[in-house]
C-alpha cells in the first residue's frame, strides 16, 4: 500500500498543478477572478463545493484520527491539504499512517 500511497500523491500534486499554475502564470493571483470563475455555472460550484467540503472533514480526520493514533507528522498532510487539495492531503496521511504502522512491528 505505501508505494501506491505514494504514487498517489505524487498524481495527485502534479495533476491538481498542472491546471493551476497555466492559470495563475496567465492570470496571477487574482482571487476575485478565480471566485469569478469557479461560480461561472451550477457544475463548478458543485465541484468547488464539494471539494470544500471533503478538505474539512478530511482535515477533521486527520485532527482527530493522528491523536487516536498517535500519528506523527499528520500536520504534513493538512499542510497537503490547503496547499494542492484533498488530492495529495489524504495520500499523504495514509501513506504516513502506513509508514508509521509498519515501522512499530
Amino acid at each position: 500500500m505505501k508505494t501506491f500511497y505514494l504514487v498517489m500523491c505524487i498524481l495527485g500534486t502534479i495533476l491538481p498543478l498542472s491546471q493551476f499554475i497555466p492559470w495563475l502564470i496567465n492570470n496571477g493571483i487574482d482571487i476575485p477572478l478565480m471566485f469569478n470563475q469557479i461560480a461561472t455555472n451550477k457544475l463548478s460550484s458543485f465541484a468547488w463545493l464539494d471539494v470544500v467540503i471533503s478538505a474539512l472533514v478530511l482535515i477533521g480526520f486527520i485532527v482527530w484520527d493522528s491523536r487516536t493514533h498517535q500519528i506523527k507528522h499528520a500536520w504534513y498532510s493538512i499542510l497537503g491539504t490547503c496547499t494542492v487539495g484533498v488530492s495529495l492531503g489524504l495520500p499523504l496521511y495514509l501513506l504516513t499512517r502506513e509508514v508509521q504502522k509498519s515501522s512499530k512491528q
